[in-house]
């Protein structure tokens, strides 16, 4: 197999996708440093236009009818997204900005003009999702799409109600059917690692200063030992990867201790077939396609142990 390459000498050779915002408790977003309404022009708003030429691009090529498969679709939206920038800490700059303790109800923040590393798979499979509404797509469905799948059980509150670990984002969504945990009809060897990466590393997190959600998290992570979790071997992956659909979301596992996966992406086809990864990556640039098959690229990242595959529904 190829000697592992720097992550940076590995990703791909992309461009970059687009729009961000935030969507406090009443739904607004700020445009320009000012808050404007959902009803604004697209004109004035790059997040509605990019929001609306997707999912009319989906219409226009029949992926948004019901009688389709999720996941082409969801792969569609990722390859128009090629070239958006990466945010690091996306989700988290209302923590960022020292305003005080987390507050009860967190923000919903949305964007499809930046993306971090989970909410580029989160925003594609919403996008998609919105686009087969029987009316016109409306970025509040677009929003209700992210929150049901980014909070446990599909319920916004605190920061500790974010689905933070990849394994309990699949398993929350396999349980609600928005997705189908395929890691055990891959031959998936079963991980059974605590996970208690985030409460070993409290200073990484700002939240984690605040003590109730730190407790938060420690119940959290402790209620995780019960939910399996199923990881293809790196070695194993070139035996099942025709059996990995377009748009089925990869999470990146890991030998990091207390930590399931580093990364997700989401699989998809090229024009001969070739399975590679749409991905947020984590060094910064745009989102952008792997040059490496996935059996490949797997085996080029530091520290990786294999694959966790769930597929859209």
């Amino acid at each position: 197999m190829n000697t592992p390459l720097s992550r940076r000498a590995m990703i791909g050779d992309v461009a970059s996708l687009a729009a961000a915002l935030a969507i406090p408790s009443p739904i607004l977003r700020p445009i320009g440093g000012r808050a404007r309404s959902l009803g604004a022009s697209t004109d004035l708003d790059p997040d509605l236009a990019r929001f609306d030429n997707w999912t009319n691009t989906l219409r226009t090529a029949q992926l948004a009818d019901r009688s389709v498969p999720l996941g082409l679709a969801t792969a569609r939206v990722g390859a128009l997204a090629v070239g958006t920038p990466y945010e690091a800490h996306l989700l988290d700059a209302y923590l960022r900005r020292g305003d005080g303790p987390p507050p009860v109800t967190e923000p919903l923040t949305l964007s499809l003009t930046r993306f971090a590393r989970n909410s580029f798979v989160e925003s594609c499979v919403a996008v998609a999702r919105a686009a087969r509404v029987g009316g016109t797509p409306t970025w509040k469905g677009f929003g209700r799409e992210v929150e049901r799948m980014r909070y446990r059980n599909g319920l916004r509150g605190d920061y500790a109600t974010r689905l933070h670990y990849f394994s309990e984002w699949v398993a929350d969504g396999d349980k609600r059917c928005l997705l189908r945990d395929v890691g055990f009809a891959l031959g998936g060897v079963e991980d059974k690692r605590p996970l208690r990466f985030m409460s070993e590393h409290r200073d990484s997190y700002v939240a984690l200063a605040d003590d109730r959600v730190f407790q938060s998290i420690k119940e959290m992570e402790q209620r995780l030992d019960r939910v399996s979790r199923r990881v293809i071997p790196t070695a194993r992956i070139a035996e099942v990867e025709d059996r990995i659909q377009n748009g089925d979301v990869i999470g990146f596992a890991t030998n990091t201790p207390g930590l399931d996966v580093t990364h997700c992406a989401l699989a998809v086809r090229d024009s001969r077939g070739v399975l590679r990864v749409a991905h947020a990556p984590l060094t910064g640039g745009g989102v952008e396609v792997s040059r490496l098959a996935l059996p490949e690229y797997v085996a080029a990242l530091s520290g990786a142990s294999g694959i966790m595959v769930a597929r859209p529904l």
